[in-house]
């Protein structure tokens, strides 16, 4: 029986413009290490994190962190949060060597690398949703504040402006398609941005020209939108404003204050609020310091957990270059939904990614949540709003709506 070491490896941007989200992906896969570890390991057998810095997130820095993983520290699994940029050409050096690969890169384009040749890309899985359901999920969130008469909108146009990166393109081109289905009217085709701007001024003016009820910005680098964010206020627009999740960040919050309160913020993976996700968050705070976000550590340790269950219930761990093991643990992991402190990770049989809810399923014990956060004052934790049976808080109006409502 074998007794050293199971090396995982994890590719990070601990530098760039993410750094701030791969510390927390540090953080998050080794806290699940030290739990599993502190449980006897997989099959009495350790758990060594091994980190590679992926900076830039270009495909050549991703791609060389896979190969350096599997080639110079011989892991049997990547476990990881996002790298954006690489769009899937990490796949092919995992491939070949038949390891498993679980990520939260939030990519459309995974459904179609795992279809094209599901023998090929057997080991490889995304934690979360793909970005479409981003879009399509707060479509059909907005809807449910009206149907129920949470909100009562003005008219039944929304204005979608999105970030250059693919992400948030094809979150801003899903809201547009989806529209409609719903009882809304896009204002204009997505306003796709080629390169984000310093003033935000004459855009916001542009927006307002057209009178919509709903604004949705999908760019997710917190610092970018903290800026628009802050313009916004300067003369807020009478609209439902939606960020997408870069402003769950602190860093989101310490730019803003208490001009944040009232805008609402999606995310297809997050951290719930009910007893699994309190233990894990006051856990996570007490080792990594209180302003770690435990939304974005959450990632990888629910990833790693999920994997060793999987690898204990197969019989062992594979190396680099044994399929038949790596299948067993592929197959245990489609076979296998796990309850984490995230919600339920249910991968689907073809795409191998996780199942939505309630945007692909209606049961909430069979997907993982696209949780809906609104939020506060920079101290107090946002508000999560949606879906349901999740929340733990009401909508209220944004101060500038109630404002509106006030005057009229």
């Amino acid at each position: 029986m074998r007794t050293d070491p199971i090396r995982v490896g994890s590719m990070v941007p601990l530098t760039g413009t993410s750094a701030s989200d791969g510390r927390e992906f540090q953080n998050g896969l080794t806290m699940a290490a030290n739990e599993i570890n502190a449980r006897g390991g997989i099959i009495g057998r350790q758990i060594e994190p091994v980190f590679i810095d992926t900076g830039s997130q270009t495909a050549e820095a991703v791609v060389r962190a896979a190969r350096t993983l599997i080639s110079t520290h011989r892991v049997s699994a990547i476990i990881n949060g996002y790298n954006i940029g690489p769009q899937n050409s990490e796949y092919e050096p995992i491939a070949d060597a038949g390891i498993i690969y679980i990520h939260n890169n939030t990519l459309l384009q995974h459904h179609d690398t795992v279809a094209s040749d599901p023998d090929r890309y057997f080991g490889c899985f995304m934690g979360d949703p793909a970005e479409y359901w981003d879009g399509q999920g707060f479509i059909k969130f907005i809807s449910w504040l009206r149907d129920t008469g949470k909100w009562r909108p003005s008219n039944r146009r929304i204005a979608v402006i999105s970030g250059p990166k693919p992400y948030s393109i094809v979150i801003a081109n899903a809201m547009n398609t989806c529209a409609q289905q719903f009882g809304w009217v896009s204002a204009f085709p997505p306003m796709i941005l080629r390169s984000l701007k310093t003033d935000w001024a004459d855009l916001l003016e542009e927006v307002r020209r057209y009178d919509p009820a709903v604004l949705a910005f999908t760019h997710f680098h917190a610092g970018d939108l903290a800026k628009f964010h802050l313009q916004f206020m300067q003369r807020p627009l009478p609209v439902l404003l939606y960020l997408q999740y870069g402003a769950l960040h602190r860093s989101f919050s310490e730019i803003v204050g208490n001009q944040g309160r009232g805008a609402i913020v999606g995310t297809v993976i997050g951290l719930l609020r009910d007893e699994l996700g309190r233990r894990f968050t006051e856990s996570y705070k007490a080792q990594f310091g209180q302003h770690s976000p435990p939304e974005v550590g959450c990632q990888p340790y629910v990833a790693l957990h999920h994997y060793a269950l999987a690898a204990a219930v197969a019989g062992g761990v594979g190396d680099p270059g044994d399929f038949a093991m790596n299948r067993r643990i592929a197959d245990a992991l489609l076979q296998l939904p796990y309850r984490s402190v995230a919600g339920t990770i249910r991968y689907h049989p073809k795409r191998q990614a996780a199942v939505p809810y309630p945007d692909a399923t209606s049961d909430p014990s069979m997907g993982l949540p696209h949780l809906f956060y609104q939020l506060h004052d920079p101290e107090d934790p946002p508000a999560l709003i949606a879906p349901e049976p999740f929340t733990d808080a009401a909508f209220e109006l944004p101060p500038w709506l109630a404002e509106a409502d006030t005057k009229v």
